[in-house]
């Protein structure tokens, strides 16, 4: 059934209300996360030299924006939750955008890589065509994006007082073709375990041709 302007409105609105309720909560249990392998398959996939221009797309509190930083490159961040905006920018020191997810007001052709870490997997599947086509939008050509989110077998709904959506590799390897990416890579996390065991799905994939 296809969500009106106003579900979608109540998704976003109760969606982030969730994570600014949780955030000092949701950042002890995430700050020791270590999520290096997923910016490491980013960044060499990236072509040209370094510094890239990167936009960390669901910052949360800032942790990898802060990495990122770092290592030298010119990362911005973005984020729904006006709480975690505000730990974001303290945390990093870096530039952060409060927009949601479904309202997006991205620059043309401006990021070398787009780093969607535990992010993309509260769109609705509806809106999800729209929102990767303006990620796509948002890269410049050759630009690299990498998603890691929860699978499962294609199912979305209210989870915890969040809107999640779970999707298998197949179906999201078409949602990602359609919105012209080309697959590089894909892994399951964490590492070493087996398949039962590893909840993530990752996936890297580059802007094609237009």
């Amino acid at each position: 059934m296809k969500l009106d302007p106003y579900e979608l409105e109540q998704i976003a609105h109760l969606t982030l209300q969730h994570y600014d309720q949780h955030a000092e909560e949701f950042w002890e249990g995430t700050r020791d996360h270590d999520v290096s392998q997923n910016i490491e398959a980013l960044l060499r996939s990236i072509e040209g030299d370094p510094p890239f221009t990167i936009l960390d797309f669901g910052c949360g509190p800032g942790r990898d924006l802060r990495v990122f930083s770092e290592l030298g490159h010119i990362a911005a961040g973005l984020e729904g939750s006006a709480r975690f905006v505000v730990m974001a920018r303290a945390y990093s020191g870096c530039e952060v955008w409060q927009q949601d997810f479904l309202k997006l007001d991205l620059p043309d052709s401006h990021f070398d890589g787009v780093f969607a870490n535990a992010a993309l997997f509260h769109v609705p599947n509806q809106e999800l065509p729209r929102v990767l086509r303006e990620l796509n939008a948002t890269l410049r050509p050759g630009g690299v994006l990498f998603s890691s989110n929860p699978h499962g077998h294609n199912e979305e709904g209210w989870y915890y007082q969040r809107y999640c959506a779970y999707y298998d590799l197949e179906t999201w390897r078409r949602h990602m073709s359609a919105a012209n990416f080309a697959e590089l890579t894909h892994y399951y996390r964490p590492a070493g375990l087996p398949r039962e065991q590893q909840p993530w799905l990752a996936s890297v994939w580059r802007k094609g041709g237009n």
